[in-house]
């Protein structure tokens, strides 16, 4: 598969955080100073999950007031048009962004104003998933959840939790998204992400429409067949989970094993997570390579492609609500 081919299908993303997706040229605008590459993206011995989330604190520098966030929401939908990207799913966190001045509202205001412009030039179509944060507490999480409920069919489309998964597992959060599925507020969950797979059992106990990662699912095939009979998602995120050592190797990556358990690949959705901190554009050659190792010999190249061609053209025909958290 060339790099251009695969440049040229349309593409949906599920599963981007904005502070991770932050072009290099945008970062450098509203920073007012060069930054070099090894200050945003991660090194090749990057060892674990913690140290990965280290590389968001100078983005998120960059989204401490209104006109930053705008542009920022701008600038992610910007990068996506050259990949030919029709449907993209934004995860954030307000409480980050939450100053004196700026209150939550203000917040999820000020980025859907800029994803907006986005979609009016680019003509890239969103949602934006706000993330709760495991090492906030319920109270605050709580209080951001009910305010983006308010969005929700206006630019918003779910909730989240994310963070550091080992040291605040998701038993700790089950009131909170219990709470969250009464207020009618679809969520997806990070879970599976640092080996527990008791994370996504309780994920989904707590209600979660589609799990992101769930990479500790590997040989608990009851688990992978509980999700399918519920028609729960995974968004996979290939490059992020070799770069935390989640999988040691793109040959280890469960994605064969999922697919040849149940059979049903419109479950698993390869994506991209941190475009800049990553370096994992869906289309650049990393992600390509590694696609191509997860996938081969399970499925000829060739044919893959002119699959992959049909499954896009005929996923972006759809409503938006259909690629939305359910």
């Amino acid at each position: 598969m060339i790099t251009e081919e695969l440049k040229a299908l349309p593409k949906v993303e599920l599963h981007c955080h904005l502070d991770g997706s932050l072009s290099h040229t945008f970062i450098e605008k509203r920073l007012g100073r060069k930054v070099s590459q090894s200050e945003l993206s991660v090194s090749e011995d990057c060892r674990s999950l913690n140290e990965y989330l280290q590389k968001f604190d100078l983005p998120g520098k960059c989204l401490m007031d209104e006109a930053g966030l705008q542009e920022a929401g701008y600038d992610v939908l910007r990068s996506m048009k050259q990949e030919n990207v029709c449907y993209a799913e934004i995860r954030f966190a307000p409480l980050l962004s939450e100053t004196q001045d700026m209150n939550c509202n203000k917040v999820i205001e000020a980025l859907l104003n800029g994803l907006e412009r986005g979609k009016k030039d680019f003509g890239i179509e969103y949602g934006v998933i706000t993330c709760a944060m495991r090492h906030h507490s319920q109270e605050d999480n709580s209080r951001m959840i009910k305010t983006a409920r308010e969005y929700l069919g206006y630019g918003v489309c779910a909730a989240d939790l994310a963070g550091a998964e080992a040291a605040y597992p998701m038993a700790q959060f089950m009131e909170l998204f219990q709470n969250t599925r009464k207020l009618e507020m679809p969520f997806t969950i990070h879970a599976g992400e640092c080996g527990s797979v008791q994370n996504i059992v309780d994920a989904v106990k707590a209600g979660a429409g589609r799990i992101g990662h769930g990479i500790a699912m590997r040989g608990h095939y009851n688990i992978q067949k509980e999700l399918a009979d519920r028609g729960i998602g995974i968004e996979m995120c290939p490059i992020s989970n070799l770069q935390t050592k989640a999988v040691n190797s793109p040959s280890e990556y469960p994605i064969r094993e999922f697919l040849i358990e149940l059979g049903d690949q419109r479950r698993y959705h390869i994506c991209g997570e941190q475009r800049t901190c990553s370096y994992s554009k869906i289309s650049c050659l990393q992600t390509r390579q590694v696609i191509d190792v997860i996938l081969h010999p399970l499925f000829d190249l060739g044919n893959l492609l002119r699959c992959l061609d049909i499954y896009f053209s005929n996923l972006c025909k759809l409503e938006r609500c259909c690629t939305s958290v359910k």
